[in-house]
């Protein structure tokens, strides 16, 4: 080690960590992406994310990006494997798989997939936290570290227009989405995208928890007392670390490996 570099240097750790795969071919890119997703789907389930049959991730298909993968319509998240995920088109066609798309997955995930080339996945279910805190109608605030990702960069849906069934209400939240990482659906729940399943994934992840902290927080107010925030200038500083895309696609490497190990049936 130079003399000068320290220790705990960052620019020093982030030579020593991993980074994302490159891919020589499609197929291998396809793999990849769908062994993330049925992991996903998985630590949803493992997390208490599942409520029926509603919730799905999707990821972009690498050569036909105009198509995605997603869980199929009524396959519980802890039954998810690589290979009963199923391919679906914009205008809502099962082109790869047994099973059915659900609605509210092809409306909402093909607008947001098509008014954002950069996602290449999206993240939405009815999680408990994160639907209770979509009733209050406002945004996170910056109170922890960890929130400190969705810093100035999510958004709030406050047109709940029924359960989303027509693709004008997949629209609507794909502009209110607009280049942010995640919004809170206003009765509804949360939705976050990225630029790999990991990253998707991961956002949800931590915002559900950062929904759970700010009710918990909020509950243990007495009368008259207000949550302490963390300045503008920390919050962006801490969003700078912990809410750029290979923070998040990072968080989720040990999430993949614990859920591989656990359930090594998601990849068959």
């Amino acid at each position: 080690m130079n003399a000068e570099t320290k220790p705990n240097d960052p620019v020093a750790l982030m030579g020593k960590l991993p980074m994302p795969p490159k891919f020589a071919t499609h197929a291998e890119e396809r793999l990849h992406r769908k062994q993330r997703l049925a992991a996903g789907l998985r630590l949803f389930s493992k997390f208490g994310f599942d409520e029926g049959v509603a919730g799905h991730i999707t990821a972009r298909d690498p050569e036909f990006p105009d198509t995605f993968w997603v869980n199929g319509f009524g396959v519980h998240f802890s039954q998810i494997c690589v290979s009963n995920l199923i391919r679906c088109d914009h205008a809502g066609r099962v082109v790869e798989g047994a099973h059915p798309v659900n609605t509210a997955a092809f409306v909402i995930h093909s607008r947001v997939h098509a008014a954002r080339p950069d996602a290449v996945a999206a993240a939405h279910s009815h999680s408990t936290y994160g639907r209770a805190f979509s009733t209050l109608g406002r945004t996170l605030a910056p109170i922890t570290q960890d929130v400190c990702a969705f810093y100035g960069d999510h958004a709030l849906y406050d047109d709940f227009g029924g359960v989303a069934v027509e693709l004008d209400e997949g629209q609507r939240i794909a502009d209110a989405i607009g280049k942010a990482k995640a919004a809170i659906l206003q009765n509804h729940g949360l939705i976050t995208v990225g630029g790999t399943v990991d990253e998707a994934v991961w956002w949800f992840i931590t915002m559900e928890r950062s929904c759970q902290v700010q009710l918990l927080a909020e509950a243990a107010l007495k009368p008259g007392e207000s949550l302490k925030t963390i300045s503008p200038e920390a919050a962006a500083q801490a969003s700078r670390i912990v809410g750029n895309a290979f923070a998040g696609w990072f968080q989720f490497q040990p999430l993949y490996a614990r859920i591989v190990r656990e359930q090594p049936d998601l990849l068959e």
